[in-house]
């Protein structure tokens, strides 16, 4: 069967490392995974692995970050630790913005992430 991705190499890598990371939480989604990992292997992401890395990270950050936010227990979080939380997500979110379109350059995507009136700007 050949596999013709119709998201941009960048969002497909994206949500893999997010499955990823689910399934390395979770022990679940390991169809999503599997799914996400035969799109991008089309692809030679070998000289990205060190981005995709820097990515995962942001990613396992933000999940920190949001978790007592998740779960509904941010009552028990000061209104200024939740205020230093959104901020520190914008921050990481900005930054994923950066590598994924550093990914994008490296993979000859034509697709670039912005942010238009967006918190990660």
């Amino acid at each position: 069967m050949n596999i013709i991705p119709t998201f941009p190499v960048t969002e497909l890598i994206d949500r893999y490392l997010i499955a990823e990371i689910k399934h390395e939480k979770s022990g679940k989604n390991i169809v999503e995974l599997d799914f996400y990992k035969q799109q991008i292997s089309i692809y030679n992401i070998n000289s990205v692995k060190d981005l995709m890395q820097k990515l995962k990270q942001i990613h396992l950050g933000i999940w920190d970050l949001e978790k007592e936010l998740k779960t509904g227990t941010e009552q028990n979080l000061p209104l200024e630790e939740i205020g230093r939380r959104a901020i520190a997500i914008r921050n990481k979110n900005a930054e994923r913005v950066r590598i994924k379109n550093s990914i994008a350059n490296a993979l000859g995507c034509l697709v670039e992430e912005f942010k238009l009136d967006h918190l990660s700007e």
